[in-house]
Formats: structure tokens, C-alpha cells, sequence
């Protein structure tokens, strides 16, 4: 079921994208509420991952714009915004050179301003409980498995509190056990009022966390409730 409706945290208006002479975004509208979870499904090819990637500032569209706080904003006045509240995670997300720790320490030295050391030191403690990374903690990010850079990833962004999460096909390739740790994650950061927008290929395995889905296809976008 849908969320109880409040001010949006995010409205993309009129999003357009080109490659070429070829359209990729037609007048693309998304809205983000906090705490809820839509799926974003399509072909290989519809655009998934070029949508996601403007919405993070990543990438820029031909044409539109972004509304915030009832404030209207082109897309590059928006670009810092865009990269403080919202977060992009690829099915193989990157990590830093170093250990779970150090890239844990990375994450939580970019959001923590005002916090002391031993403040900083207790998020990541708690982070890699949550995220059951508690005893890899010395190995080094590169070596992990991919469900397990997978839930490094979520460690990062539940340190960095970003209200927004567009994550692009996180379960891709997962056994089952890591599948069901992933999902434990993004329910438990939905709780916690994260917006996240999932580009999949297979909804069933998000039905629990989902409030709708959006459907990309030849340039538009159609969305309906789950």
C-alpha cells in the first residue's frame, strides 16, 4: 500500500533525453515521496539507466527541470542538491580501494559534520550489524562477494543518510541467501523514510517493499500502484 501522501521530496518535470537522433526521455515526470519504494521496469535499451542517472545529477537532459521545497529549479542550478540527497548505486557499485572499514570511514566523514569520533565510530559499528558485514570488516571492499558490495553499498548510503536512493538493478545475479539479506536492507532503509526508485527486471522480488511501479517504454513513462 502507498505511503500516507506529504510534500513531495523531489518533482522531475518535462525530463528529455537524446542520444543522437534518437529519443531516449519524452517529457519524463517522476515524483519522490519519502518512504516510498517504486519499481522502474522496461527493456534492456528503454532508457533505465539514462532516467536514474539524470534524476542523481549525473547526467544531463536536454530539457527540464526540478522542483524542491516549492522551489523550481533548472537542472544545473539543481546538480549540487541532486548530489546531496540523492544517491545512485549500480548493480556493481563502487567501492573504494581499501577495506570495508575504510570505505565505511569514507561514507560517514562526507555526512557527518558536527559529529565526534566516538559518534562517527558507533554509526559504523552499527552499520556493519546492520548490514551483517560485521566480520569482514578488515577485507579488503574489492574482494567481497557481489551481494556482499551489494550490501557494502547500502552501509555507505544509510552512513551518508541520503533521502534518496535510485539503485540500478541491485539483486542482478544474487543467490538466494543474498537476495533475501539485500531485501532485509532496503525494507529496513524504507522504514527509516529512504525514497527509492529501482530500475529490475524481475518485480516479484521487490513486492513486499514496492508502493507502485513506473514503466518505461519508447520514450514515456506510464506508472500505476502494486
Amino acid at each position: 500500500m502507498s505511503s500516507q501522501i506529504c510534500s513531495p521530496l523531489l518533482s522531475y518535470v518535462g525530463l528529455q533525453k537524446q542520444f543522437g537522433s534518437r529519443d531516449i526521455l519524452n517529457a519524463i515526470n517522476v515524483t519522490l515521496q519519502r518512504g516510498e519504494c517504486h519499481l522502474l521496469l522496461g527493456e534492456n535499451g528503454a532508457g533505465k539507466t539514462t532516467l536514474l542517472r539524470i534524476m542523481a545529477g549525473l547526467l544531463k537532459p536536454e530539457a527540464g527541470h526540478i522542483s524542491v521545497n516549492k522551489r523550481t529549479l533548472c537542472w544545473l542550478r539543481a546538480r549540487p542538491l541532486l548530489r546531496d540527497k540523492v544517491m545512485y548505486l549500480h548493480q556493481m557499485p563502487y567501492l573504494f580501494d581499501g577495506s570495508v572499514l575504510q570505505n565505511l570511514k569514507y561514507a560517514v566523514a562526507s555526512s557527518s559534520s558536527g559529529m565526534c569520533s566516538s559518534q562517527r565510530n558507533a554509526s559504523i559499528e552499527e552499520v556493519l550489524e546492520w548490514s551483517g558485514l560485521a566480520a569482514l570488516v578488515k577485507c579488503p571492499a574489492k574482494q567481497l562477494s557481489g551481494g556482499e558490495k551489494q550490501r557494502l553499498a547500502l552501509a555507505r548510503a544509510r552512513l551518508r543518510r541520503a533521502p534518496v536512493l535510485l539503485l540500478d538493478e541491485p539483486t542482478s545475479n544474487m543467490d538466494s541467501e543474498s537476495l533475501q539479506k539485500t531485501l532485509a536492507l532496503l525494507a529496513s532503509l524504507k522504514a527509516l523514510g529512504t525514497c527509492m526508485l529501482i530500475a529490475c527486471h524481475e518485480p516479484s522480488n521487490f513486492m513486499e517493499i514496492a508502493d507502485g511501479e513506473y514503466q518505461l517504454s519508447a520514450g514515456d513513462l506510464h506508472s500505476w500502484e502494486v
